[in-house]
This record gives C-alpha cells, structure tokens and sequence, in this order.
C-alpha cells in the first residue's frame, strides 16, 4: 500500500470515529440536561463553530497544500516558516475570535432568546464557557495541516480522535457529577460541557507537540540538506495561504449560518404566533442534526474521495474523465443519501425515540421527518462546492451561499408563522436547494457536463427507494400489532431495526439485482457476489 493511499485511509478513519463520536455522545447528554440543557447548548455552539470557522476552518487543509508545494521543490525551510509565522497569526485570530465572543455572549444571548427571558444569564455564561476552545483550537489546526504537508496524518488523525474522547469524557463526567450527584442547576452542567472543547484541545496540542518532538530530527535533517529557498516574505506566505483556505471557509461556515438565523428568530417567531416554543432550537438543530447527518455521512466519503481525481482531470483539459469523476461523485451520493434520508424520514418517530427517548415523540419526531430531506441537500452542497474547487470555479461558492443565507433569512420569520418550528426546516431547505441548483448551473455552464446518465440512474434510485420506502411502512404496520414505539424506548428500538434492516436488504438486493450498485461502484461490490448472486 502506498504511503499516501496508508495516510489517506488513516485519516478518513480517525475523521470518521472522530465524527462517529461526536455524534454518539448526544445520546447520554440528552438523557441528563433534557432538550432545555440542549438547547443552551445549541444556543452556544452555534456562533462557536462559525467563529471557529473564520479562524481556523480551511487552514488545516491550506497549510498542508502549501508545504506540499515548497516540499515538492526542495524548499523545506519555507514550510517550517510558515509554521512559526502561522502559529503567530492563529494564536492571534484565536485570541480576537474569544474576546469578541466572550464579551459579546450576552448581546448574542439577547438577540437569540429576548432581553426579558429567564434564561438570559444562563445562556450568556453559556457561551463564555465555550469561547475558551478559540484559544487554542486554531494555532492546533495549522500544526495539524503542516504534518499533512508531509503526508505524515498520523498526527491529525490521533489528535482528532484524542480531543474527541477528553472532551466527551469531561462534558459527561462533570455533566453527570453536577446533575446525577450534587444535584445542581442544568445550565451549570451544560456550561461545563461547553467548556469540554476547550479541554479537548489541550489534550490535542499535547498530541500535536509530542508527534513535533518525535518529527524534529527529520525536519532539521531536511532543513541541513536543503539546496535553495524562494524566501517568501510573511506577507507572500499568507496571500498566497489565503488563496488556498478561502473556499474551505465558506463551505465550513454554511451549516452554522443556516442554524445562526434560526438561533436569532425561531424562538421569537414561534412565541410571537402564539404557540409553545418546546426547546425547538436544539431538537432540529442539534438532536436531529446529529441524526440526518449519519446517512450524509455514508455517501461524501467515497464521492469526495474522487475529488483530486476531478482536479487532475480539469488540469489536464480530458474533459471526457472529468465527466466520468463528476457522474460518479454524484451518482454516489445519490444511490447511498438518497434511500438513507427517506429511510430516516419514514421511521423518524422510532429514530427519535431510541435515541432521544419517547416524550414528546409525536412533535419531536416530525420535526426530524422534515428535517431528514434537508439532510440530501447539505451533502450536495459539501460535494458541488468541492467540485466547482476541482474545475477552478470556487469563487462561485460565495454567490450560491450568499444566496442560500438571503432566501433562508427571507422566508425563515414568515414560514415560522406559517407552519411553526416546521417552517424554520422549510426555510432552511429552500435555501440549501438554491445554492445546490446554483452550484450545478456553474458546475454545467463550466463544461459541457453529460447529464443524462446521471438523471436515468437518479431516478432509477428514486424508483428502488419508493419500493425500500413501501416495505419499511409495511414491516412498521405489521411491528405495530406487538410493539408500541410511542410509549417505550426498547419497542421503538426493536421497530428501528427490524423496519430499516428490512427496508436496507430490499434496497441492496433491488439495486444489485438491477446492476446499479455495479455501475456506481464498480469493482466495489465484488464482495457481495456470493451473498446476493445475479441468476
């Protein structure tokens, strides 16, 4: 196995238990703080994570293309010095970026919940607790991208999974002392549990600064037997650094712009038509958000594995590849997002209610059956962004955000009105659709992009999933006659499982037997030649 095909995989893994992680611990979280801790929570990480983004997101990724660069010509001491200038500028942006959200945490608890709420100095110090990971979390991402830059992601993979586990570990630990065993406020536990990142990311720097201990010989080695140096200025290293991290910030920041506007206007909106608010915030945007993005997940993988392909194929002008890698791309997430959305949104209820519990389950559960959907869209939208990158076409992506975020903060106040907390998922689909269908205009106005292909097996697709959809509805009706998964947590489970592992063999055996799984992967379902051979 090749050293970047070995690093890759390494770093594909580490991200994904990484993620798998972040996802899992909601589950006990949510069981201890109830959807009033959660939705402090939300209200805290919402404008967190997109701080973070404009001070770290994409550097990681723009550091490593840049050591890449000087490395591949021999230039080893201005990857080194990027480093040492880029930890100054991090640590600098980091600071600004917590000073900024800690003194501003009780305007932005203002604009979210009203000047008049109860909850107002909770959730101010809320969002002081987190602001404390914007000090070390983006002078960490650029240490990580310099190890990338050469193709050592070892280091990034075990810090990521190494942060993850500290800061689950300190947010449930002090979460349940606080709670289960001092009997304290919700809103205490829930500000410790926001402070976990911060934990988190000294327990990566620590990582980070051992792998750089281990790695210095090498790199003085390196430096002893460089033969030339372009001696970039500061300034040089970072226009050209920006040019690079640019379109990774945009991407990384459209998701929390979306939950930003429902933070500022869902719980005003819903009081103001009269009805009950019921912590709707975090239940779509954190509870179910964690939910839809398990089927998201499956599929940007292996389509964004195929995205360096699309680069090279664009560089090189052989349009009829860059068709193929593109075709394939979207194919995939079609034939994995598309029947796991409408799997999840079929069995909501029972989705919800095995990980969040069974109260409420009939108002939770439907908003996580509209929310479900919006989940195809964000994919598209991560993939198309990463493709108009791979044709030279990424400045595009702040025309099809812009206009995503203008529709959403448009129509988010009177939907709201209209449909309740169903409205702000409407709005929020309607905005993340445009900015795709933007994306897919400039990705098909850039090259002469064959479609048909991918619209007859998209369809085929949707045709599989109808039949997949059918048969879980049919298993939930006939589970019905046993099993209530409205009124206990262990029948929506066993529902859960026996629906979708039913509604996921008829779709496997449909698309294999329809030689669609074969087409869309290719050699990669060799493996189920002899469970589901073709008569």
């Amino acid at each position: 196995m090749s050293k970047i095909l070995k690093g890759t995989m390494l770093l594909t893994a580490g991200t994904f238990l990484s993620k798998f992680l972040g996802m899992i611990y909601t589950v006990p979280f949510e069981n201890m703080v109830g959807t009033e801790g959660t939705d402090l929570f939300s209200i805290a990480y919402v404008p967190y994570s997109i701080l973070l983004s404009l001070s770290s997101m994409g550097v990681p990724v723009a550091v490593s293309k840049f050591v890449s660069k000087y490395n591949s010509l021999g230039d080893y001491e201005t990857g080194q010095r990027m480093l040492k200038a880029g930890l100054t500028l991090m640590s600098i942006t980091g600071v600004i970026a917590f000073l900024m959200l800690y003194f501003s945490a009780e305007q932005v608890a203002i604009w979210t919940i009203g000047p008049d709420s109860e909850r107002l100095g909770h959730a101010t110090m809320v969002i002081q607790m987190v602001s404390f990971a914007l000090l070390v979390i983006p002078p960490m991402s650029i240490t990580r991208g310099f190890f990338q830059g050469h193709e050592s992601m070892a280091p990034t993979a075990v810090s990521q999974v190494v942060e993850q586990i500290v800061r689950i570990v300190f947010l449930l630990a002090s979460a349940f002392i606080i709670v289960q065993v001092l009997g304290g406020p919700i809103h205490q536990a829930v500000g410790f549990a926001t402070f976990a990142a911060f934990i988190g990311g000294i327990a990566s720097c620590i990582v980070l600064y051992v792998y750089w201990r281990k790695r210095k010989p090498f790199l003085e080695n390196q430096l002893q037997a460089q033969e030339y140096t372009y001696g970039l200025s500061n300034k040089e290293m970072f226009k050209e650094l920006f040019t690079y991290a640019g379109p990774f910030i945009l991407v990384g920041i459209a998701t929390p712009l979306y939950q930003l506007v429902d933070q500022f206007t869902l719980e005003k909106a819903i009081k103001a038509s009269g009805a009950e608010y019921n912590n709707a915030f975090s239940i779509i945007n954190f509870l179910s958000h964690k939910l839809i993005m398990i089927p998201v997940t499956l599929g940007l993988g292996l389509s964004l594995a195929l995205l360096p392909a699309i680069t090279q194929a664009f560089t090189k002008n052989e349009m009829s590849r860059l068709n193929k890698q593109i075709n394939q791309a979207l194919q995939i997430v079609a034939l994995l997002i598309i029947p796991a959305v409408v799997g999840l949104s079929v069995v909501a209820w029972e989705a919800y209610a095995t990980f969040y519990g069974v109260d409420h389950i009939e108002y939770r559960g439907d908003l996580l059956r509209w929310y479900a959907p919006v989940g195809l869209f964000l994919a598209l939208y991560t993939v198309t962004s990463s493709i108009l990158q791979g044709v030279n076409k990424q400045n595009f992506a702040v025309v099809s955000l812009g206009t995503g975020i203008l529709l959403k903060i448009s129509l988010n106040w009177w939907l709201i009105q209209l449909l309740g907390a169903k409205g702000a998922i409407l709005a929020t689909g309607i905005g993340v659709a445009a900015a795709v269908g933007l994306n897919f205009w400039r990705i098909f106005t850039t090259i002469e992009f064959a479609y048909k292909q991918l619209l007859k097996r998209t369809l085929l697709v949707v045709i599989l999933t109808a039949v997949m959809a059918i048969t879980v509805i049919i298993v939930k009706w006939l589970l019905g006659f046993v099993f209530d998964p409205t009124e206990n947590r262990l029948h929506a489970l066993i529902v859960l499982i026996l629906s979708i592992g039913a509604g996921g063999i008829v779709y496997l055996w449909t698309a294999y037997k329809t030689t669609l799984l074969e087409h869309v992967l290719g050699g990669r379902v060799r493996v189920l030649n002899k469970f589901l051979k073709r008569s």
